[in-house]
């Protein structure tokens, strides 16, 4: 949601960042200033109505005692029209309200000046000149898959198994089995690790189910409801535990000893995909149920904001450099961010069979936007000048800490062997029991 005082005090400025995340959506601003003025005249006639009611109605009876029955007659008509028009005056204030919430819900968070303009990932940026050199290799280089369906379990079924998955869930599914499935919890449990005994995240265990009253806090509801799954007439499945994360602040207020807070979870991720038919079908870069380490921060204002986004990005990119797969670092364009963010780097991991760097973590910035919509906020501490600070809505980020399938995926081509099998990262050799090689 959006402060409808500051769209009042400064509508150009609303135009202009609207117009810059896509053409057109500064003409909501106007839609958004009738909408509130419907809302004002049907509230101040409804008011000026109650007003005439409730004086009218102390009337009546004094009239009545005096014996002045014309006067009674003559209130209680007056009484009668004010409810009337209470009545009316308030259907439309309900309806200009549902008009003006309708507006503000759909609307994209606002980009940050120093965002780049542009329609999608062609106007990114690049920052710096990415990390680590891409793997030479004596041979062709084997697609994930591929690899995945050639490895084989003591029982000789695929460690990676999409037929399986198929038969029994459709298509963007997966089923790993045996080296596979341990490597897939390896990176997981080093990647919490990671984040909560170094990086100092909060680890959580949330609900996978939520409410759309939490859906709608995080911006994916309404606009996005094609992207979930419903689950039962009051649940759907989280799409990214930034969700759950974020929820854990709604509608509370904060100390300021609270902030930053940082919290990170490791769950299983549940997406339609509506949007990107023939997209990445073939492997698990795009699947409907996917695990991923998120990681959520609580912070003050926009300066602790932009601060907390480099960190948690560098957080990111921590992971991917202890893998040693190399990466470059996408600052997005106004058009290629999400609905929700206001500033958003892109981690891109190498994907030898592809010859390109693929998304594989998405940090961003969300300022207020997201509060808003929960209620959530924060106390500053007392001062001399100020001993009863008022709250204030806090600022929210979220990040990937990472997608563990992807980093699977990368992991597979960067780290295999001529004839098949993978070498495991050290790093992850621990989680492994100290395997070193899957074959």
């Amino acid at each position: 949601m959006f402060d409808l005082r500051a769209i009042r005090e400064n509508p150009d400025a609303f135009r202009t960042a609207w117009e810059r995340k896509a053409s057109g959506l500064g003409s909501n601003v106007d839609a958004i200033l009738a909408a509130a003025d419907k809302v004002r005249v049907a509230t101040t006639a409804k008011q000026e109505a109650e007003t005439v009611r409730n004086t009218n109605s102390k009337l009546i009876g004094k009239a009545k005692g005096q014996g002045d029955e014309a006067e009674a007659q003559r209130l209680m008509a007056a009484v009668a029209e004010a409810k009337a028009t209470i009545e009316s005056a308030g259907a439309d204030e309900v309806a200009a309200q549902a008009e003006l919430d309708a507006l503000l819900m759909g609307l994209p968070n606002l980009p940050l000046a120093e965002v780049p303009e542009g329609a999608d990932e062609e106007n990114n940026v690049q920052q710096g000149n990415g990390w680590g050199d891409p793997k030479t290799f004596s041979f062709e280089p084997k697609d994930h898959a591929d690899l995945g369906a050639a490895l084989k379990t003591k029982l000789g079924q695929p460690m990676m198994d999409f037929e399986a998955a198929a038969a029994m869930s459709g298509a963007r599914f997966v089923a790993l089995r045996g080296g596979l499935a341990k490597l897939e919890r390896a990176l997981a449990a080093f990647m919490l690790d990671t984040q909560t005994d170094k990086n100092g995240y909060e680890e959580v265990s949330p609900p996978l189910l939520v409410r759309d009253n939490a859906l709608k806090g995080t911006g994916q509801l309404p606009k996005f409801e094609e992207d979930l799954f419903q689950a039962g007439d009051d649940h759907y499945l989280i799409p990214t535990a930034e969700v759950p994360l974020t929820n854990l602040v709604r509608e509370t207020i904060l100390s300021d000893d609270q902030l930053p807070l940082r919290m990170t979870a490791h769950t299983p991720c549940f997406r339609s995909e509506a949007g990107s038919a023939g997209r990445d079908t073939k492997g698990m870069i795009r699947l409907h149920q996917f695990n991923k380490v998120e990681m959520v921060s609580i912070v003050r204002n926009e300066a602790e904001g932009l601060d907390e986004l480099e960190r948690m990005t560098t957080c990111a990119e921590g992971i991917l450099e202890a893998l040693n797969l190399p990466y470059r670092r996408m600052l997005l364009c106004t058009g290629d961010m999400g609905f929700g963010a206001r500033k958003t780097f892109d981690l891109e991991v190498w994907l030898p069979s592809q010859n390109t760097y693929r998304e594989i973590s998405s940090c961003s910035y969300c300022g207020d936007f997201q509060a808003r919509r929960m209620a959530a906020r924060w106390r500053p501490s007392p001062t001399e000048e100020t001993p009863k600070p008022k709250p204030q809505f806090v600022h929210t980020l979220n990040g990937s800490g990472l997608a563990v399938g992807r980093t699977l995926v990368a992991v597979l081509e960067n780290y295999q062997n001529e004839d098949g099998s993978i070498t495991v990262p050290d790093v992850l050799r621990p989680y492994m029991g100290g395997l070193e090689v899957i074959a």
